[in-house]
């Protein structure tokens, strides 16, 4: 009933203005939008309704004024239009065109176009739809064609309304049949239309809206050709999908995931600290991460220590307590022993920032130290580390750690998330407590009864405070005693870096308590919903707003067990409290003197809010009615039981306050002023006795009735009970009309997604369209929040933090949407993908924003209560139900009927004993403003009568205490159940024997049970007869309730195990419905099955609910099928239903059996394998002797099998394992499912696509099933050359190719290169540059050159895959950003950077090749095990784990590792009968091999495993010095090598460097174990770690893993062949085998394999230099490009280096290290191979740095002369190489230099050991006194030098000095007065030199220090000569320390001038007379004077007074 009217166009307006326009009806008025800045013509296009009470009358008025609108003066009036209703009362609809009229009433030019409405109550007016609305042309705005089928947000699209009248807000009434219209995700698209073209308008399409009846016809006569947009496919989805507006979706997920423990492991490697502030310091760093501490070693008297240690932190706590954890890096100055040293700074951040990391990490990065103590300071230095958090299942990938020989770019690097700045700035954040209320009774104490008993003073039993945790700091406000509505008006404020890398503040009520304090209730503020980053975003601000705190159940218990919910940990289970607070954030200025620089923690008082700022209180209204409540559990069934409703504490009956709790609320007769106002503004028909309703808020105890087994239910038939609830809140409704708003369009978009992805799975057609269809949907959803949060009025209690949110949102979702509609026309085939990614995106963000921080009504509670205890509850979210006039900002559960689960609370809901539901129930909830409550029944399935409590009889709006259904419909349910797969395992033998209970309304039933599978076929029809069902019919068809189907495990002893649930929606027909396509009969689809929150299956199910009609079941479709005898009375599915079978043939490749475990501590002995599928199958051969031989003598067999043609439907192969006893007994071993047959099935080649007929033919049976249909090429030949591109050939080195570019892979350096080269060295070289490098010679490269060189072009490719993907992102946002029209231009704009970078990359290379001109050979360094990169090397042998046990319940135990009990490996193939004839005829085709053509045999064979291990990273720390001894153990078949007496002393970066050679006999001994251990000198050593690799698989594999394929083929040196084989004889074989055609060698280095033609080098040297001719380059250059040759082809491994995660058993999941290694394989009955690679490590290089110092000058004068008052300084200099302990040296004493000049001619001698490759000096030294053995350190060869100020008695003063980094130092500048303060802070663009290249330096070089501001000022000059030499050349020319023999260095010429004033006294005297001391003497001199004065006054004075006295 309501009066609509259509605001079109005001037009003939004067002049430019906004305009606005406000239509008034009964006292209501609306506004439209601001038009901004329009002419002549205002077009509104609004639409208003006016619900109306009561009809209306004739003479009515409805009034129109437009105003010139200004935003800051009142409106200025234009016109008014009015107009009687008497023509609208009659015909219902009116259009009208007419003037407006002025004050004086007089018509003005202006005119008005408006439509109007009106539907009676009694519908006397003709009914009509919105069908007429949609059609009118002026609706939507030309351009827009889009046809608005292809969305379901059709009626919301179209209104766009807004208005700015308090309260209400504009609805047209949604035509529910439109809305109900659809049976599958999206109703609108169900419809099918074509899409009209863009420029098609509106008005040309259909009406959009159908009825019902009219829908489903259409729908029957597309029947299959629906637009591939609108289909939904509802498999996941398929419960999921809301039908029509009556019922809401159930959840899905049982368990409460949040707050059950995980193992979390952090670990932190500090590197090195840089520019720390401070002179000459010792430092040493502190990690802290929580409570745990752990320090560094100490470095001595350096600003820039190294590091390079490694710590691990392990942690078992839930993920909440660990994200908010805080690592705390501090750098301290430390002294001496107890080190309690000072603090440098600091930097903190928590373990959740690091957790959002990409890969959880962050490498390599440089953190900013800051000193809380001292804000005005800036920073402190910076400290470089890797910090990584790992929990369980994440595997981390570590970038490879290879030498770091780029210098840092410390700016770049910053250890910060992106998007926060570098600088950060110190902020207060301002955190205030107001007061809080409706707090539980937490009387601890048992004297706060006594005190009762003795005085009778009832106190409120609780102390309350709040504690505010942030960043690591702990801040509290006063105690309260005594007191259930505290106030405290205090604010507590902390001092942090801002941005903070903390995200999130914890505020805690707590009760305060001599014994201890607990928590009441715990909030936490994420700091990223309240604030936001972008250029227009805000500082984190909040409130003042209530926050709601949410725990345990009120009733105080002494221990009380879900006391960890009050802590914030896991979901709360009952209202605890609200607290008034808010936040402020403040950037401090710390250039500010006032300002008070302390960190800590302050509490102080601050002014209370007035009561209003948080929302003007008002009365809401809350409805429930209970329609079935069944599934309870039986522990429970034989109490009564009732169900309580809870809104914050109102409605709680058992443990809520005895005192009203909200002020608010009335009691008896002294209400408050606020109180009866309210009553006078609730709606007139109400009349007075509302005022009297008292709630009821728990429904009447019922007893409940056997459902079956395992569950009762309540009788709730035709009468339901209701429950109303009348609640006081501030009225801050918007807040969560919005975030209502939001969430419905992202729980759209994520029913699209859900679409798109499971259309994609199942491979139906077009799923770009659907995705297509999705984003025009969510660009619609986002205008049209747009518009309806633009209305949002001023209210006064709207918070900043409100008006803050609101402009963001709809930035971010005007932004969103525009993104939408770009991506839309982007979307396409091929980038469904990264589209589909990006939409991710999209929908995280929606639900990010939708979450709103300021809480205003609490959550509801539903607890089932039993004998007055509290069972099991639901939380349902107040938004959720809350109603709105508007559509889109009603709860999406509001008035609708809701499937809800209850659960057990806190920890009981854990695990399995959570998983049992307590009880379903259907619940009817609705929640509003108490007047706006007259259509609360609304939603309620029709056909009920009210009951109501005798008061209320004759009020129509008081709410009803029970419903009476009188309509009732009866149907009957056919649940065809056909299989299960992927089931749980409950048995201990590691299969469960499952079947099924399906659960509809108050009836149960179960299929059959199916002993030992996981996967069975029921095949079976359960029927539900005679279920009632109460509503109208229609309502019934497209809203049925939900089915819930358990799956059990059935056990011969007690009950039978749950192991898992799903839900599914049945199809449903009227009894006036015919049985037809395309609904009936109902397809089979699968379910997802869910056990706690992990999926455990899927279900293969249809559900059909059809109508008994009058005529009773014979009406009903027969239930025909085929009848089975066999199964006695179990019904099989129907025929229509069951899918289509064709005759399939499986065959078996039976290989081996490897690791079985025992089975009941026997060993198994003689193993067989039986594999089934559908019900057919077929036996292994017995093993006769597993420990001889685990192979199969049988290889091939087969079976046949009827099998859907849908291979989704493919039933699972079973493969089982039994040992077969004596006495024909058979165990079961292990069993392994095989869940998709998809990757087995072999499709014959299509004939169409052949060129040649001979594809088919060598079709060697696997490869064709590995790579699909076999890829069939053209015959004409195709030549690969092999010779490198022109640009490359100058610089002789290997070309780093894009993955993409294989061809020109260069194979050797081509001859006329050679003969230039010779010429060239022999012209003495071109150029200077070229003599200067000179060439390592090739005796000089190692195994360990080559490795260097390959990890750099490893490093150098993941840097360009990095930069090109950012580049290829940037190009994406970019589109998306421009939108389309900019298209054309940016595909022009992002092309010139790439051809930029690639000019830079082509140039790159050339800076690391200047080094070795010399072309390295390298080998490929895999940063993965070669499983990962060759696909498991199951391209023909599968390995199959069988698995046996149960599966753990909670996470902690039985992983999938420990229920593995042996592997099976084989293959099999599947394939429709009859094959093709070209494959059985084919030549050497072997029909007892079927399709496993030319498998090799699988008897045992001799192999030499040659395994080298290179080294180990990051090894987890294994003694108490967070250091580990490590060493290499090896295990494969019966020998294990230990490798003890190599360990590695205290490292964990360990460089083994070795290879161990043993010989095995596959199969019994093929998987190889490699350790790591770490040593102990007492006690046994642990395990750190080890991998495990499957040789046999390898050794088989076509990819030919067992010698990797090196880059070239050389006879002698570094790079010698390894394998036995040369490159012909295996290209020679492989072609054999693959029955390819070749190799024939032709003339000029050319050779043919197939068709394919190589080119490449002809020649070879020997070690003498002799050339020979060779074919080997050639047959190597096919070798590494076999995956180029037709059909055989596949890629070979190359020589390779892999890395290995090393794991431990005991910390399953998380890597302890990875190990590089390698293995080569050699069979025994070949020619043996030559001797191993050497990879022992690089011994260092011994050298000799002599470093002279001739000169200082310009150093700072330190001391004041005691005498002569100069300014002098006794100079020293001071150098170390290695560390200060170990060799500093320093020059003597230049006393007294006056001007900073010191002459010392004076030679350090630092001898070291130096890495080459790693470019670090080696010392061995013993860590203290008590360690054992020596410890190996690597360091940065860096030479310091440092100028000191002598003093005789004090400590000498430290004035400045410089570190040279040996590798690349400034070159010294050629005079004293060239050298500057550049030197060191602009090193990027000085020329730089290092003393390796150069042997020798000479020049002058600065020191520096910082002065007080921080700032670095030189403070010195030296002159020095850095002279390297190697220990021989030393030896040789040797020279002595200090001056000394040999090569002496002369005395230096110093002025004497340390006795000065000794020579020259008078000068002396004079100087310390007249100048230092003349003001000391004149003062003393006076002083003096007065001092005689007073002392002859004291002296005379006595004898004059006697004179005076006697008058002498």
């Amino acid at each position: 009933m309501a009066l609509q009217l259509q605001l079109r166009t005001v037009s003939g307006l004067r002049g430019r203005a906004d305009r606005i326009a406000k239509a008034a009806f009964r006292g209501l008025s609306f506004y439209t939008r601001v038009l901004e800045s329009c002419e002549d013509e205002a077009r509104f296009d609004e639409t208003f309704r006016w619900p109306v009470a009561s009809n209306v009358d004739g003479n009515e008025i409805l009034e129109i004024q437009v105003f010139n609108y200004s935003k800051v003066f009142t409106n200025r009036l234009i016109g008014t239009f009015r107009m009687v209703l008497q023509k609208v009362v009659e015909e219902g609809h009116v259009e009208v065109m007419d003037t407006l009229i002025d004050d004086n009433n007089s018509a003005i030019q202006t005119s008005i176009s408006i439509e109007i409405r009106y539907q009676a109550q009694d519908g006397t007016v003709g009914t009509w739809s919105d069908k007429e609305f949609l059609e009118t042309p002026g609706l939507r705005p030309e351009g827009d064609g889009r046809c608005p089928l292809e969305t379901d947000s059709l009626l919301p699209g179209l209104r766009q309304s807004s208005d700015v009248s308090p309260g209400k807000s504009s609805q047209q009434p949604a035509d529910r049949s439109f809305r109900r219209a659809g049976k599958g995700v999206f109703s609108a698209m169900k419809l099918g239309k074509a899409r009209p073209t863009k420029d098609d308008h509106r008005k040309q399409d259909e009406p959009a809206v159908l009825e019902a009846e009219d829908l489903d016809r259409k729908a029957m006569r597309l029947g299959g050709g629906l637009d591939p947009d609108t289909i939904s496919l509802a498999s996941v989805t398929a419960v999921t999908t809301n039908v029509s507006n009556k019922r809401s979706k159930p959840d899905i997920k049982m368990e409460p995931s949040a707050g059950r423990p995980m193992d979390y492991q952090v670990s932190v490697t500090i590197i090195e600290a840089r520019q720390l502030v401070g002179l000459n310091m010792d430092p040493v760093v502190c990690v802290e991460v929580g409570e745990e501490k752990k320090y560094t070693s100490m470095k001595e008297s350096t600003n820039c220590p190294y590091y390079n240690e490694y710590f691990v932190f392990d942690f078992h706590v839930p993920p909440d307590v660990m994200f908010d954890k805080i690592i705390k890096l501090s750098v301290i100055h430390s002294k001496n022993l107890l080190r309690s040293g000072t603090l440098v700074g600091s930097f903190k951040m928590d373990v959740g920032t690091v957790y959002t990391q990409p890969e959880h990490q962050f490498y390599h990065k440089w953190a900013i130290l800051s000193d809380p103590e001292d804000l005005t300071a800036g920073l402190k230095g910076y400290l470089k580390c890797d910090i990584a958090v790992v929990g369980k299942g994440d595997n981390i990938k570590t970038p490879h750690k290879a030498n770091e020989t780029d210098e840092d770019d410390i700016e770049g690097n910053l250890l910060l998330p992106d998007g926060v700045p570098p600088e950060r700035q110190w902020a207060r954040f301002y955190i205030k407590i107001y007061r809080a209320e409706g707090l539980p009774r937490m009387n601890t104490s048992i004297m706060a009864n006594v005190k009762k008993a003795l005085i009778g003073e009832n106190k409120d039993l609780v102390d309350p405070y709040v504690q505010v945790v942030f960043a690591g700091q702990k801040g509290k406000t006063s105690v309260q005693k005594s007191s259930y509505e505290p106030l405290w008006n205090e604010q507590i404020i902390f001092t942090e870096m801002f941005p903070p890398l903390c995200k999130r503040i914890k505020v805690q009520i707590r009760d305060s308590d001599k014994v201890n304090d607990v928590a009441i209730g715990t909030h936490f503020i994420d700091l990223r919903k309240i604030s936001n980053e972008g250029d227009k975003g805000y500082l984190p601000t909040f409130g003042p707003a209530w926050v709601n705190m949410y725990g345990s159940t009120r009733n105080y218990t002494l221990m009380d067990e879900h006391q960890e919910l009050n802590e914030g940990l896991g979901e709360g289970v009952s209202f605890r409290a609200r607290l008034l607070m808010s936040l402020a954030v403040e950037i401090l200025d710390t250039s500010n003197p006032e300002i008070n620089s302390s960190t800590e923690v302050q509490v102080e008082q601050a002014t209370s809010v007035a009561d209003n700022c948080t929302g003007k209180m008002e009365e809401f209204f809350l409805f429930g009615a209970f329609l079935e409540a069944t599934m309870i559990d039986r522990k429970i069934g034989d109490k009564p039981i009732n169900f309580e409703v809870t809104i914050g504490n109102y409605g709680n009956q058992i443990d809520g306050m005895a005192k009203p709790v909200l002020r608010r609320k009335k009691e008896g007769g002294d209400g408050d002023e606020e109180e009866s106002e309210l009553l006078q503004n609730s709606s007139e028909d109400e009349g007075g006795e509302d005022g009297e309703m008292v709630s009821v808020s728990s429904s009447q105890p019922m007893k409940p009735l056997v459902t079956d087994r395992n569950y009762f239910h309540l009788p709730y038939f035709e009468k339901k009970p209701c429950i109303y609830i009348k609640s006081w809140w501030q009225d801050q409704r918007r807040r969560l009309y919005n975030a209502n708003i939001m969430d419905k369009i992202a729980d759209k978009l994520e029913e699209g997604l859900n679409d798109v992805q499971e259309m994609i799975k199942t491979e139906k057609p077009h799923p770009e369209r659907r995705l297509r269809g999705v984003l025009e949907e969510l660009s619609s959803g986002c205008l049209r929040f747009v518009t309806l949060a633009d209305k949002d009025q001023h209210h006064a209690s709207r918070t900043r933090l409100d008006r803050e949110r609101l402009k963001s949102c709809m930035r971010e979702l005007e932004n969103m949407g525009q993104q939408a509609t770009t991506l839309r026309s982007q979307v396409k085939k091929n980038t469904m993908k990264d589209k589909l990614k990006l939409v991710q995106n999209f929908l995280q963000k929606l639900r990010f924003l939708a979450d709103e921080p300021q809480h205003t009504i609490p959550d509801i509670f539903i607890w089932m209560i039993s004998n007055n205890k509290r069972i099991a509850y639901a939380r349902v979210p107040s938004k959720d139900i809350l109603y709105s006039i508007v559509d889109e900002e009603m709860g999406k559960d509001c008035a609708k009927v809701k499937t809800v689960f209850l659960k057990l609370p806190g920890k009981r809901g854990f695990g399995p004993a959570g998983w049992t539901v307590q009880a379903k129930m259907e619940i009817y909830l609705w929640l509003g403003l108490n007047k706006q409550r007259k259509d609360f029944l609304s939603g309620l399935p029709c056909g009920f009568e009210e009951k109501k409590i005798a008061r209320g009889q004759n009020l129509p709006s008081f709410p009803p205490i029970s419903l009476l259904y009188t309509k009732k419909q009866v149907f009957q349910l056919r649940a065809h159940m056909y299989q299960a797969r992927s089931l749980f395992a409950a048995d201990s033998s590691g299969l469960s024997d499952p079947f099924a209970r399906v659960f509809f309304t108050s009836q149960s039933q179960c299929t059959e049970v199916l002993n030992e599978t996981l996967c069975p076929t029921w095949d079976q029809l359960l029927v539900f007869d005679n279920v009632e069902l109460y509503g109208e019919a229609h309502e019934m068809r497209d809203d049925p309730p939900i089915i819930v189907i358990e799956i059990y495990d059935q056990d011969t002893v007690g009950k039978a195990d749950f192991m898992g649930r799903t839900f599914a929606k049945p199809v449903v027909k009227m009894s006036d419905e015919q049985y037809c396509p395309p609904r009936f009969p109902p397809q089979l689809e699968y379910y997802q099955i869910y056990r706690g929150n992990s999926t455990a299956g899927d279900l293969l199910a249809a559900f059909e609910l059809l109508q008994i009609g009058p005529g009773g079941k014979s009406d009903l479709p027969p239930i025909d099928g085929p009848t089975d005898m066999d199964r006695g009375p179990i019904l099989p599915v129907p025929l229509g239903i069951r899918p289509v079978l064709s005759k399939y043939r499986v065959e078996i490749l039976f290989w081996g059996l490897r690791d079985l475990k025992r089975v009941n501590l026997a060993q198994v002995d003689r193993p067989r394998v039986d594999i089934e599928c559908a019900g057919k199958g077929v036996q292994s051969a017995l093993i006769q002797n597993y420990k001889k031989n685990p192979n199969f003598s049988t290889l091939v067999k087969w079976f046949e099998v009827d099998l859907p043609e849908n291979e989704l439907l493919h039933p699972p192969l079973n493969i089982r394992v039994v040992d077969c006893r004596a006495f024909g007994r058979y165990t079961l071993v292990g069993s392994h499912a095989v869940s998709s047959l998809r990757k087995f099935i072999y499709r014959p080649p299509d004939k169409k696509a052949q060129h040649w007929n001979m594809t088919a033919k060598h079709l060697k049976g696997y490869l064709a099933m590995a790579n699909g249909a076999p890829r069939s090429r053209p015959t004409g030949e195709i030549v690969v050359n092999m010779e490198p591109e022109v640009p490359i050939k100058k610089m002789e080195t290997m070309v780093k190719l894009e993955a993409n570019s294989d061809a020109v892979v260069k194979v050797d350096v081509s001859e006329e290169e050679k003969e230039k080269k010779k010429k060239k060295k022999k012209g003495g070289g071109g150029g200077g540059e070229e003599v200067e490098e000179e060439e390592p010679d090739e005796s000089m490269l190692d195994w360990w050159s080559k490795y260097f060189a390959s990890i750099e072009t490893m490093k150098e490719q993941l840097r360009q895959q990095e930069a090109a993907a950012a580049e290829a992102e940037e190009k994406e946002e970019m589109e998306i950003a421009e939108g389309f029209k900019g298209q054309a231009k940016n595909k022009e704009k992002s092309k010139a950077p790439k051809d930029d970078k690639k000019k830079k990359q082509q140039s790159a290379p050339e800076l690391p090749e200047k080094k070795n001109k010399q072309k390295i050979d390298e080998l490929k360094v895999f940063n993965k095990e070669l499983e990962a990169e060759f696909d498991n090397f199951e391209d023909w042998l599968h390995t199959f784990n069988l698995l046996r046990g149960k599966i753990g319940d909670n996470d902690d135990n039985a992983t999938e590792e420990e229920r593995i009990v042996g592997r099976f490996k084989g293959s099999m193939c599947v394939y429709k009968v009859p094959l093709p004839d070209d494959i059985t005829k084919e030549a050497g085709y072997d029909p007892n091999f079927g399709m496993f053509q030319g498998i090799p045999s699988n008897d045992p064979i001799n192999v030499l495993v040659r395994v080298y291990i290179v080294r180990a990273t990051d090894l987890h720390p294994a003694d108490i010095n967070g250091k580990a001894d490590p060493y290499i153990a090896i295990k494969l078949g019966k020998t294990d090598i230990k490798d003890k007496e190599n360990y590695i002393s205290k490292q964990l970066n360990p460089v083994f460097g070795k290879s161990f050679d043993i010989e095995a006999t596959f199969p019994m001994e093929s998987m190889l174990t490699v350790a790591v251990y770490d040593w102990d000198l007492v006690g046994t050593d642990d395990l750190i770690g080890e991998t495990k690799i499957d040789l046999e698989n390898r050794y088989y594999s076509k990819h030919r893993a067992t010698c990797g394929v090196s880059q070239t083929y050389s006879i002698h040196g570094y790079n010698v062949w390894r394998d036995p084989m040369k490159p012909s004889q295996i290209l020679s074989k492989l072609c054999k085998e693959g029955k390819v055609d070749g190799p024939h060698f032709g003339p000029g280095g050319r050779v043919k394999v197939a068709n394919r033609v190589f080119t490449g080098p002809t020649e070879i040297e020997d070690e003498n230099g002799q050339k020979k001719q060779t074919d080997e380059h050639l047959a190597l250059s096919v070798l590494r490009h076999w995956e180029d040759i037709p059909r055989a082809g596949c890629k070979l491994v190359p020589e390779h280096v892999e890395t290995r995660p090393l794991l431990n058993p005991d910390k399953p999941g998380i890597e302890q290290g990875r190990l590089e290694m390698w293995v080569d394989m050699f069979p025994m009955d070949m020619p043996a191979p030559g001797p191993a690679t050497d990879i022992s490590p690089r011994k260092p290089k011994k050298y000799e740095l002599r470093v002279i110092v001739w000169n200082t000058d310009e150093v700072i004068l330190e001391d004041d002369d005691y005498f002569t008052g100069e300014k002098s300084s006794d100079i020293f200099v001071r150098g170390w190489l290695k560390g200060q302990q170990e060799d500093k040296q320093d020059t003597d004493v230049h006393y007294h230099s006056l001007t900073g000049e010191g002459n010392f001619n004076w030679r350090y001698i630092f001898p070291f050991d130096y890495l080459m490759a790693e470019e670090k000096i080696v010392i061995s030294k013993k860590e203290s006194m008590f360690s054992w053995d020596e410890t190996e350190y690597k360091i940065p060869a860096r030479l310091t030098l440092q100028v000191w100020d002598a003093d005789h008695f004090s400590a000498d003063d430290f004035l400045g000095a410089i570190e040279l980094d040996l590798n690349r130092f400034p070159r010294g500048a050629k005079t004293s007065k060239q050298c500057s303060l550049e030197m060191v802070t602009n090193e990027a663009e000085l020329p730089m030199v290092s003393i390796f290249k150069q042997k020798r330096v000479k020049g002058w070089w600065p020191f520096v220090a910082r002065d007080e501001n921080d700032e670095l000022e030189v403070t010195g000059k030296v002159e020095a000569e850095l002279h390297l030499l190697t220990a021989e050349e030393a030896e040789k020319s040797p020279a002595g320390l200090a001056r000394n023999e040999p090569d002496p260095l002369e005395k230096p010429n110093r002025p004497d001038t340390s006795f000065i004033w000794f020579l020259n006294p008078l000068k002396s005297i004079k100087y310390l007379i007249c100048t230092r001391y003349k003001w000391l003497i004149i003062k003393i001199v006076l002083a003096l004077l007065l001092l005689i004065m007073v002392a002859l006054f004291l002296y005379s004075m006595p004898g004059y007074m006697v004179k005076k006295l006697l008058g002498a």
